[in-house]
């Protein structure tokens, strides 16, 4: 017989964030460090289009921000995540974490109070 879990969590995900390349995007950018667009295209392995998109759509809900600074004669775009991207990414995280901590509990076997099956010996 399968444990079928039943819970009742009242659970809204942010779609911004439900999507995995966003989600690795920001996981990407959690530690704080700036990164580079080549960089953060190596850590995450999107194409450069999609990558573009991603962190734009990220950008215009304010979850990370984008800069253009210059090194040198060049101009790097650099992407880091805000103070609102990582409270919502913390947010995201907990709700998970409610989930899978409402199916533990749903799971866990039933405690026994019988004595323990000794009928098996072992040489």
């Amino acid at each position: 017989m399968q444990n079928k879990v039943n819970f009742t969590v009242n659970l809204k995900f942010d779609e911004m964030i439900s999507a995995p390349c966003r989600l690795g995007i920001l996981a990407t950018l959690v530690p704080g460090e700036p990164l580079s667009f080549t960089k953060l295209k190596a850590a995450t392995s999107l194409s450069d289009g999609n990558l573009h998109v991603q962190t734009r759509k990220l950008a215009d809900v304010g979850y990370i921000r984008i800069d253009k600074v210059r090194r040198g004669r060049r101009s790097v775009t650099e992407f880091s995540i805000t103070r609102l991207g990582l409270e919502q990414l913390r947010l995201h995280v907990m709700k998970l974490q409610k989930v899978l901590d409402a199916a533990a509990g749903a799971a866990a076997p039933s405690r026994r109070t019988s004595k323990p099956d000794d009928s098996a010996v072992w040489a």
